[in-house]
């Protein structure tokens, strides 16, 4: 009789990505979508496969996917008879190309309704923004392609504006980085420019495919403009009105904190006040933030210090310098304080005096006037820097919904404050350089487009993974234990993948076949299986 053999396989954290990639049907949907290929890796398992090796946090290349599954139970992960080898480079390009020209938007859109409908969440709120992702290569030639991006130059949310990139707009739910709409644009696009058809774009899909009363849409101030809030008229939306608005500068001037109702959120306060700004109807809502405050006014009095000191050294500069008239030296003065918004000069005029001819002056000779000088300080100019301070502190948030008791005005607040863990999070995650994707390498535009679509699916994933842990943690008012050992109903998916760390699966060779046991489970991997559920606990409880 033959010997059993045995080996053991990397698991770790994949089967929860694994799972969640089932229970939302990844492979079907997208599949469904492009339709059949005829190869042995359809285009939904090379997705999934590329989605578990992002959310394997290694920094791996698109091209070392093959080695990332060396270890991994593949046919356990994605489908059995698959292995590492099917999932190299021409097979993954030739998925990123079926999933452009299939539409990397309507992809997405496709898989994201779905799961959510799948986890059952609805959203009254979504919040947009865009974010850069810098790519290394010239990329001189533009694609053929229409639909294709160009890869310019752009502002840069990275900081590196020597590197051409490439923009991609997320529309992710209220309080959560859960995306629903991923749009990848060109790397010179402007937010005030794009958001309107971003908006537009996503309600006639969501109408096509789900007649349900649309979502608040929560942007900064790029998207309030005249044209862009008449544009979307028929759209409830709430935004940051942009602090360059006459408006609003006579806003902050007139409205003290003293003359504001205290928020629920702490060290916040807001008064509503009316506004017909582009013709429409608005709520503006000039809102004041203690702790913004006491920040702004310490940037803006060190700031103040290095003005004053810069005009000190100009005047200094000037006071060096000889004017043949009086007239001269008046027009010099006025011209340096010019250039100075919050100090003026305290100055008064001297005489310069020379004795007559060359050589040591004779004995009781008198000098003769040649010019004037400028003496004197410089000192604030209080009421310019009264004005400024008025504003620290303030923002001033807008919506067209006019019915209080739709949106009160403690809910505008509330909402747009939720962007920092909506969004801003999904981009924090995407941008972040454990991330195999964090550095863009494919040449085609087409591909990067789709890559981009499959980053935005890891994320779908990622999210919906801690959302339904910290869902099941609160329904059933349990914890489990943080970092440092203490306990929390709100752990971040991220931590729970560490904690799955050394997971193995042992393979059993014996005549009958292969056998197959998870080792190194221990309670708390228990406990976060069945917060889980059964479609990811299956990956770790085998039956042989």
């Amino acid at each position: 009789m033959a010997e059993e053999t045995y080996s053991t396989q990397r698991l770790d954290h994949l089967g929860i990505v694994a799972g969640i990639c089932q229970q939302i049907g990844l492979v079907e949907q997208i599949d469904t979508y492009v339709g059949a290929t005829g190869r042995k890796v359809s285009v939904g398992e090379a997705v999934q496969a590329m989605v578990l090796n992002a959310l394997g946090f290694v920094g791996r290349a698109l091209y070392l996917t093959p080695e990332f599954f060396e270890n991994k139970p593949v046919d356990l992960l994605i489908r059995e008879g698959l292995t590492a080898d099917d999932f190299n480079d021409d097979s993954l390009g030739r998925a990123l190309d079926m999933l452009y020209k299939a539409g990397i938007t309507q992809v997405f859109f496709c898989v994201a309704s779905y799961a959510l409908s799948v986890f059952e969440i609805e959203h009254d709120f979504v919040h947009l923004d865009n974010t850069s992702f810098s790519l290394e290569g010239d990329y001189t030639r533009d694609s053929q392609d229409p639909g294709a991006v160009r890869i310019a130059h752009g502002y840069s949310r990275d900081h590196r504006p020597d590197l051409k990139q490439v923009l991609v707009s997320l529309i992710c739910s209220y309080q959560s980085s859960i995306p629903v709409w991923l749009q990848a644009l060109d790397g010179n696009r402007a937010d005030k420019e794009s958001f309107p058809k971003i908006i537009q774009a996503y309600v006639s899909q969501m109408q096509e495919s789900d007649p349900r009363e649309l979502p608040y849409f929560i942007a900064d101030s790029a998207l309030y403009s005249e044209e862009n809030i008449n544009v979307l008229s028929q759209v409830k939306w709430i935004t940051r009105i942009p602090g360059t608005l006459n408006e609003v500068k006579e806003l902050y001037k007139s409205i003290t904190p003293e003359q504001m109702q205290g928020s629920a959120l702490e060290g916040y306060s807001y008064l509503e006040v009316g506004s017909y700004y582009g013709g429409l109807p608005q709520r503006w809502l000039v809102v004041f933030s203690k702790a913004a405050c006491e920040r702004e006014t310490a940037t803006f009095r060190k700031r103040l210090t290095e003005r004053r000191t810069q005009a000190e050294k100009s005047l200094k500069h000037l006071s060096q310098q000889e004017f043949t008239t009086q007239e001269a030296a008046k027009t010099a003065v006025s011209a340096l304080e010019a250039q100075w918004k919050f100090h003026q000069a305290a100055t008064q005029l001297e005489k310069v005096f020379r004795y007559k001819g060359p050589g040591r002056p004779r004995k009781g000779a008198k000098p003769e006037q040649v010019g004037w000088r400028v003496v004197g300080q410089v000192v604030d100019r209080e009421e310019a820097i009264a004005e400024a301070l008025k504003s620290k502190g303030k923002f001033i948030l807008g919506s067209n919904e006019l019915d209080e008791e739709q949106l009160p005005a403690e809910m505008i607040l509330t909402a747009y404050k939720g962007q920092a863990a909506s969004v801003e999070r999904g981009f924090r995650f995407l941008k972040d350089p454990m991330f195999f994707a964090s550095g863009l390498f494919l040449e085609k535009p087409e591909r990067i487009m789709a890559l981009l679509m499959v980053m935005g699916l890891s994320l779908l994933v990622y999210a919906l993974a801690e959302r339904s842990v910290r869902t099941q943690l609160a329904q059933r008012d349990e914890s489990i234990p943080n970092q440092v050992g203490k306990p929390t109903q709100r752990p971040t998916i991220r931590r729970i993948f560490q904690v799955f760390q050394g997971i193995d699966v042992l393979l059993i060779q014996h005549p009958l076949g292969i056998q197959r046991q998870v080792l190194n489970l221990k309670p708390i991997h228990l406990c976060v299986l069945e917060l889980l559920g059964p479609e990811v606990k299956k990956y770790y409880i085998l039956d042989g």
